[in-house]
């Protein structure tokens, strides 16, 4: 839904919720710590009844097919198993993002879960200002975080790592290709695990690299236009095989995959799952990073009142990130990533963080 569908309804939840603040007073999970000198939130156990979890979506939203998609699939998942009522707001440009936490705060939600580092300016401040409530948010960063905030982060490169293996793997041409979003740290994760992964295979392979925006230009999630331009430029010079890091403008490649006959690899969510038969013809496979467990599981740890700030870094090793295999394309090579990934886990293999 919406944020103009949303906003209403949380603005009323929030009108009420005011009044009677008033009146009266599958998975498995990563690893979770306290920074040391924190003070640790109330983490009194939350009957489901009480348990209200407000979702602070970046631009695109559900049906975004990646990223916020794959914080949606948590967050219903709670709902359905944890007994968890969800408010969910849209933010629709950057000026959104704190008024929004600050609405889902103001309503009673009890985590609020913040999807994407954008929010990190606005959650610094709207955490100090409301040390009663718990929040998390995914990919971000707050220098002398306030206490009752919960990092919940990924180890990208991982996973980007396995997807190039199997780009080289799959190549015939020996020329592959990387289009990220914004050209920042995080982003440049899934570069470097790409290319790592692919060279791993192939150390001759040829692997395309192109940003669709400087940080800070939100049109770089939700370009598929100019996605489509670069791919179909680079499926035309004689790759095969291109990974997009970009939220929704990675539609753009994948349709520039089914025009030239090759193939593109999806990001965040399983993208096979959501697109049209001619699409997935050509999906290879997708990188996945599982914000659906981290969302899940930081609503539970709220529901079991074991919520207390910190860091929880979800990596190979908790399945925080991994491969999709829908389709069985991978099925001829799936016997060699999985090695790939033991070496991981087990430390044999250290995957970069930054591209060389």
């Amino acid at each position: 839904m919406r944020k103009s569908k949303r906003f209403a309804a949380v603005a009323f939840i929030a009108t009420f919720g005011l009044i009677a603040a008033a009146c009266g007073d599958d998975e498995k999970t990563a690893d979770t710590t306290v920074a040391p000198g924190d003070t640790a939130v109330d983490t009194t156990a939350v009957p489901a009844s009480d348990l209200k979890v407000g979702i602070a979506f970046d631009t695109g939203g559900r049906g975004d097919g990646t990223f916020n998609d794959s914080a949606a699939a948590g967050a219903d998942k709670a709902k359905t198993e944890l007994g968890a009522s969800i408010d969910e707001l849209e933010a629709t440009t950057a000026d959104d993002r704190q008024p929004n936490l600050e609405t889902l705060t103001s309503a009673g939600d009890n985590p609020v879960i913040a999807i994407g580092f954008a929010f990190g300016d606005g959650l610094a401040i709207v955490a100090a200002a409301n040390p009663g409530t718990s929040y998390a948010i995914v990919d971000g960063f707050i220098a002398d975080a306030p206490p009752n905030v919960t990092f919940l982060g990924f180890a990208e490169q991982e996973g980007s790592f396995l997807v190039g293996a199997a780009a080289a793997l799959k190549s015939k041409s020996g020329h592959i290709g990387f289009i990220g979003g914004q050209e920042i740290d995080l982003i440049k994760k899934f570069e470097a695990g790409y290319t790592a992964g692919a060279k791993y295979i192939n150390p001759d392979i040829k692997v395309d690299v192109q940003y669709l925006g400087a940080a800070g230009d939100n049109a770089a999630w939700g370009s598929p236009d100019k996605a489509k331009v670069i791919a179909n430029g680079w499926y035309a010079d004689g790759a095969d095989v291109i990974y997009t890091a970009a939220g929704g403008s990675g539609q753009g490649t994948i349709e520039a995959a089914v025009e030239s006959d090759a193939w593109a690899i999806g990001v965040d969510s399983d993208q096979w799952a959501t697109a049209t038969p001619d699409q997935q013809a050509h999906i290879l496979t997708s990188m996945l990073k599982r914000v659906d467990v981290a969302v899940f599981e930081t609503i539970k740890a709220a529901k079991e009142g074991t919520l207390a700030g910190g860091f929880s870094t979800y990596d190979l090793k908790v399945d925080g990130v991994g491969y999709s295999t829908s389709g069985g394309y991978l099925d001829d090579v799936k016997d060699q990533l999985d090695k790939i990934k033991a070496d991981i886990v087990a430390g044999t293999i250290v995957v970069p963080t930054a591209p060389a």
